[in-house]
């Protein structure tokens, strides 16, 4: 048990920072093949898809 709350402070901030690289890992897997092989691309409009470099496909 930490001595200090800030102790604890950074055990919390620990733990939100591998379920969000958690979350952002599953984002980022391709949803046609499963690969992680993913490129982040800027759309026509400015919005962000992503294209799988394994198999091809596109998603936004």
């Amino acid at each position: 048990m930490p001595a200090s709350i800030l102790g604890e402070v950074d055990h919390l901030s620990d733990a939100a920072a591998i379920r969000n690289r958690a979350a952002l890992r599953a984002l980022l897997d391709c949803p046609s093949c499963g690969s992680s092989h993913v490129a982040q691309v800027l759309g026509d409009n400015g919005g962000v898809s992503y294209v799988c470099t394994a198999c091809g496909h596109s998603w936004s």
